[in-house]
């Protein structure tokens, strides 16, 4: 029956070739376009042909449905046309060449078998319509399928004697016919829940820089804080969420302080989730998820995953290219903060339960999985990674199980590959440029149906397991659509991550590891952004360290001293407790920082909203430092006016941060006629003020101005600097213009007494 169809097939081709050849010419009636001629068009790349909906699967029931729209791509009115679907029920693909031409319209397979009909009326230039076409189960073309697999669909575009065709595929299952059915092809569909819409609370972040989320008064007492919480306790109001987490409750150290600071520094729309992707999960039970925990943490009501990845999706092979692990901890980003325990130190937070367990799968970044990388995620605790866009062998014969067990120094590490050109299509990506019909969803859904029914075909009786991952950004409309045709399938199974790291893998040992790739291959466009984002976060972190080491008061951080400088006399317990306020205050900035940090370096996989996102979260860390050191600052003074030789100069320093802080004033005009002293220390009470007087000294009337910024305690300049205008205008009403004046009088009256007792000469 097969060598039939092959005979039947290339009979058909060869009549077909000569009409072929003429698809990018003129025609003996009229003339043809291809599609990918016609999706230039005069008015930019818009497309011609673009299909909208269409039957995935096709059952002896189903039918067959398409709603495809028309649009004039030229500059000229097009005359009332029609849409017609063609179909070859008794084709069958040999290759993945013959399908892959087939989508490019390049080449001769016949389709004689009409499907079905629709009038297209006039369009104007740019003007577009939507048509359908239903042809039901009964459909002559449909019932002539005697065997189940892709086929090539033709849907042509008739209008004022041009032809433009858009080549897709129709893919009839087994349901309903007589062949005899071969073991499913089992397939893993893999979702990333993770989020591209963080941004920074600005109004927390301003608490925390001036009240501190712990709620400290300057003086050490506790009080409620703006977010409306006590002590160590954050609330997370992200997505309206009531949930309240507390510090030290979650995992231990970098952990803990990552999981209470989150909620409270972290904002951003997550109803995307909410509203729209919960109900896709619900309906697809065998979607695998794999979730960033730190996305959970921010959602009222987290869902149930299969497995959680890195904190805020860190890109662990953009740190492995970078081999500077130093660089990352300056920017306050260390290991401690994104490997597995950290993971499940979120995991539990976002449930409340301190004993829930999940699996840890590290999930790949923009980079290639090379063995460095592989190495360290092996030594944060991931023994098994997901691989999105390396590893697949572009030299076998057939698709193979998406598994291979890398050994590493630290380890075995199994990772999960992705099938290429499957998960390209769910992701949103055409297998060709040429291929017009992949540029919608619909087309592209079409394409990944027969490809699979295909790669089934190819070897029935191998038990192999495909792995598809989604985009992190996919919508859930695109996932159901998937989801629901990979369930339709007859010939495919749906498996679980579980089964798919189970199964017999492709390669391990040796012959894995020569696999693994030898290049990062980060684009020089991603390395240059991480390399800018680590100066950045290294900045601002250290700004914020600097705060705490040159300008912050000792005695608010010193044992046997209140927060606001004065001697404690409350007994040892009380000195301790307010000791410890004043240094968990700068804990909690480090700690809101290196958060927003982490989530800056998070992997994106490319996706650029997931980048933006990055950026957004970046230039809130930097924004933190500078509310920082933006907490001290100079009074606005007004413009100051001598009238002798002397005057002072007073300036105001406003501190509006929770502690005492100490710092020096420097005052310099650039004059040498009018000077002013050169520099103060003053120490500034918490949320309060203190005022600082510079002497000046002029030495003759004229106008400069006091350039006044303010310095740390090692002498480097931070914050906004003031000029402050001084004019001197001297007066004589000093001693010094008596004097002057009584010498003028006296030389006056010496003058004239000479003048009247002068004597003239004979000749006079």
């Amino acid at each position: 029956m097969a060598g039939l169809l092959l005979a039947v097939a290339f009979v058909a081709g060869a009549v077909a070739l000569p009409s072929i050849a003429m698809a990018d010419g003129a025609s003996a009636d009229g003339q043809t376009q291809t599609a990918a001629n016609e999706t230039a068009g005069k008015n930019g790349n818009a497309q011609t042909v673009s299909l909208t909906e269409a039957t995935a699967v096709v059952t002896d029931t189903s039918g067959y449905h398409l709603k495809a729209t028309v649009t004039n791509t030229s500059d000229t009115a097009w005359s009332a046309g029609a849409l017609t679907l063609s179909v070859n029920p008794m084709f069958t693909f040999n290759s993945r060449t013959d399908m892959q031409e087939w989508a490019q319209s390049e080449s001769p397979i016949p389709t004689t078998s009409q499907l079905g009909e629709a009038a297209v009326p006039a369009l104007q230039p740019g003007g577009n319509a939507t048509v359908t076409i239903d042809a039901g189960a009964d459909a002559d073309a449909l019932t002539r399928m005697l065997n189940w697999g892709p086929k090539p669909l033709l849907v042509s575009y008739t209008h004022d004697d041009t032809t433009v065709e858009t080549h897709t595929f129709l893919t009839r299952s087994s349901a309903g016919l007589n062949n005899a059915n071969t073991p499913p092809m089992q397939i893993t569909m893999v979702m990333p829940l993770s989020s591209g819409h963080w941004t920074t609370d600005g109004e927390s972040l301003e608490s925390l820089v001036t009240q501190g989320t712990t709620g400290t008064n300057g003086d050490g007492s506790s009080s409620q804080s703006s977010n409306g919480s006590n002590g160590s306790n954050t609330t997370n109001n992200s997505n309206n969420s009531s949930t309240t987490t507390s510090s030290g409750t979650s995992g231990t150290g970098a952990a803990a302080a990552a999981v209470s600071t989150d909620a409270a520094v972290l904002d951003g729309d997550h109803t995307r989730f909410d509203h729209t992707l919960e109900q896709t999960l619900t309906k697809h039970p065998k979607l695998q998820t794999i979730a960033d925990p730190t996305y959970l943490d921010a959602l009222a009501m987290p869902p149930q995953t299969k497995a959680i990845m890195q904190p805020a999706g860190f890109d662990i092979t953009a740190y492995a290219a970078q081999d500077n692990a130093q660089r990352y901890a300056d920017a306050g980003v260390t290991d401690a903060s994104w490997n597995a325990d950290a993971a499940l130190a979120h995991y539990r937070s976002a449930l409340g339960d301190q004993k829930a367990e999940a699996s840890a799968i590290a999930w790949q970044g923009k980079a290639q999985w090379t063995l460095k990388a592989l190495t360290e995620a092996r030594r944060q605790g991931y023994t098994t990674v997901v691989s999105t866009h390396d590893f697949e062998s572009t030299d076998t014969d057939t698709v193979h199980t998406g598994t291979a067990i890398v050994p590493t120094d630290a380890g075995d590490v199994t990772v999960l590959v992705e099938q290429r050109e499957l998960s390209n299509l769910a992701k949103g990506t055409a297998t060709s440029r040429k291929a017009t019909a992949e540029t919608t969803e619909a087309g592209r859904l079409a394409r990944f149906v027969a490809q699979s029914a295909f790669y089934q075909m190819e070897q029935p009786y191998n038990e192999r397991n495909l792995l598809v991952c989604f985009d992190e950004d996919a919508d859930a409309a695109t996932v159901d659509a998937f989801m629901s045709a990979v369930e339709s399938a007859t010939w495919l199974e749906s498996t679980d991550l579980d089964t798919l790291a189970k199964a017999s893998p492709y390669t391990t040992g040796d012959e894995a590891k020569a696999a693994v790739p030898d290049d990062a291959g980060l684009s020089n466009t991603d390395a240059a952004a991480v390399a800018n984002a680590l100066s950045a976060l290294a900045s601002s972190r250290g700004d914020i360290t600097r705060f705490r080491d040159a300008i912050l008061d000792k005695s608010a951080v010193s044992a046997g001293s209140s927060a606001d400088g004065s001697d404690s006399s409350n007994g040892t317990a009380q000195r301790g407790a307010r000791q410890s306020s004043g240094s968990r205050w700068v804990g909690e900035l480090l700690a809101a920082h290196d958060s927003l940090a982490l989530h800056a370096l998070a992997a994106g996989g490319g996706s650029d909203r997931l980048a933006a996102s990055g950026t957004t979260v970046l230039a809130g860390a930097q924004q933190l430092s500078a509310d920082v050191l933006g907490g001290v600052a100079i009074t606005p003074s007004e413009a100051v006016t001598m009238l002798s030789e002397t005057a002072s100069m007073p300036v105001t320093i406003s501190n509006d941060t929770p502690y005492p802080v100490t710092i020096q004033v420097s005052s310099i005009t650039g004059s040498p006629e009018i000077v002013t002293s050169r520099r103060t220390t003053v120490t500034v009470p918490a949320r309060s003020e203190a005022q600082v007087t510079f002497s000046l000294r002029a030495a003759t009337s004229g106008s400069a101005t006091a350039h006044i910024t303010l310095q740390d305690r090692n002498g480097g300049t931070f914050g906004g600097a003031q000029d402050t205008a001084i004019t001197c205008v001297l007066k004589i009403n000093d001693k010094t213009g008596f004097v002057i004046i009584g010498f003028a009088v006296a030389l006056g009256v010496l003058g004239l007494w000479r003048q009247f007792n002068r004597k003239k000469d004979p000749d006079e």
